[in-house]
């Protein structure tokens, strides 16, 4: 930890630009690893620009993939994917911080400037707690959701492979990475309530954010939720509710997707999909054959993604409320926009414009670059650009038939949206320095 700090201060960099090349440095790494020829089966080995793509895609949890990721690479390949995966869910600065502790390592002021920055936090105060809390809460439901999954699929394959699919999912899905090694992600479960319901639990704790799952387990002593625990779990409740609800409207008579399942089955599978699309990136029914109207309404749910500090992506569902909250706020004439009782402060409402404005902008040029070198519609270009935005993974069957320019699109939009929109505008700036004036007060023509 303390290399790091002097690594930082040599090269005078903020904390928003140490984390943007610290994430850069796990890519480079991780693409000359899966580009050997030990990562891959014989005579299939990865060109430097698909093991950047796939290197880019674990680092940054979305799942997005130019191969088969079950049949394309060997047991070397995918404990380099899956180490990836742990690494950009929880964050590098929070296992260097755990190691660091481990080995009875003070941690600097520097260093916790840089772990406040990476796990999206206001304050200092706590922070290295925090960060040791998140190890123990991850690794703690990891393991039990192995277990559990393990159990399951013992039945159909010998016990340590059993195993070897339950840690590698496990891993994969609590940090919403989507990496699967079943061919055609989870179809074959569509109807089976053990394994959907394990994968949800997983999904949901891994995209609320280790803040709120922190404030869930000190609740019994506690008997109190932050204002962010309780913002994010009313909208997550919600989103995923009216998700579902919409999904299974729209999809109930098609024949490719819920068509032929039960009404059960057709419940079950409508809500899978409306927590995947928080940015896990797993599906149980094939959503290449989805009407263009859901497909439509998924990636709006991509774009607001899942909740801060958490292994997901988008614009955050806090964004997305405090963008609603002040638009109701306009329309009844008010002047603060108020949330469970609480008022919020005028910076947060212009962070959420600043950040919404400049994530369409990123997802809608990207989409217009793709455009113009991909032969597919632009609405399916439009979705996967955004599921690799919202560090997703759900892909439209278009991701192995990029070229190389779209590889390269897609490559950048990972890895923004993995940073976050905030951080990275950051990271990009120079340094910020104080007005010492203001200009007078001047009015225009609204509307």
């Amino acid at each position: 930890m303390n290399r790091l700090s002097s690594v930082q201060k040599k090269l005078k960099i903020s904390p928003p630009q140490f984390l943007a090349m610290g994430f850069t440095m796990i890519i480079v790494i991780g693409t000359l690893l899966l580009s050997l020829p030990v990562a891959s089966i014989p005579g299939q080995r990865l060109g430097l620009l698909d093991a950047l793509f796939m290197a880019a895609s674990a680092a940054c949890v979305t799942g997005l993939s130019v191969v088969d990721t079950s049949t394309h690479f060997t047991l070397f390949g995918h404990i380099v994917i899956l180490v990836m995966v742990q690494l950009g869910g929880l964050g590098f600065m929070t296992m260097a911080t755990w190691f660091a502790l481990a080995w009875g390592k003070r941690v600097s002021l520097k260093e916790r400037l840089i772990l406040k920055e990476a796990m999206n936090q206001n304050y200092m105060e706590g922070i290295v707690r925090l960060s040791r809390r998140v190890i123990i809460y991850s690794l703690t439901v990891e393991a039990a959701a192995a277990v559990l999954l393990a159990l399951r699929w013992a039945s159909e394959m010998p016990l340590g492979k059993a195993l070897y699919y339950g840690v590698f999912h496990s891993i994969s899905i609590f940090n919403n990475a989507g990496f699967v090694l079943i061919n055609g992600s989870f179809i074959a479960y569509t109807n089976d309530i053990y394994i959907n319901v394990i994968t949800m639990i997983l999904i949901v704790l891994g995209g609320i954010g280790f803040i709120v799952l922190s404030d869930l387990i000190e609740y019994r002593r506690t008997r109190r939720l932050s204002l962010h625990s309780k913002v994010v779990l009313s909208a997550s409740g919600i989103l995923i509710v009216f998700g579902g609800l919409v999904i299974f409207m729209m999809e109930f008579s098609n024949s490719l997707t819920l068509g032929p399942l039960n009404a059960g089955g057709k419940v079950l599978a409508s809500i899978y999909q409306s927590v995947s699309l928080r940015s896990a990136g797993t599906s149980t029914i094939d959503i290449t054959g989805l009407r263009e109207s859901t497909q439509f309404f998924m990636i709006i749910l991509m774009f607001i993604g899942a909740a801060p500090g958490s292994t997901g992506g988008g614009i955050k569902v806090t964004t997305f409320v405090i963008l609603i909250g002040s638009v109701i706020t306009m329309m009844r004439g008010r002047e603060d926009v108020v949330l469970f009782r609480n008022r919020l402060s005028k910076e947060h409402t212009y962070k959420a414009i600043m950040i919404t404005f400049i994530a369409i902008a990123l997802v809608v040029s990207g989409a217009m670059i793709m455009s113009t070198t991909q032969s597919h519609s632009f609405l399916k270009l439009l979705f996967e650009t955004t599921s690799a935005f919202g560090t997703v993974g759900l892909s439209l069957g278009l991701t192995p038939e990029l070229t190389a320019s779209g590889k390269i699109v897609i490559i950048i939009m990972m890895f923004i949206g993995r940073m976050g929109a905030l951080t990275l505008a950051y990271a990009l700036q120079p340094r910020i320095r104080k007005e010492l004036y203001r200009h007078p007060e001047g009015k225009i023509i609204i509307g």
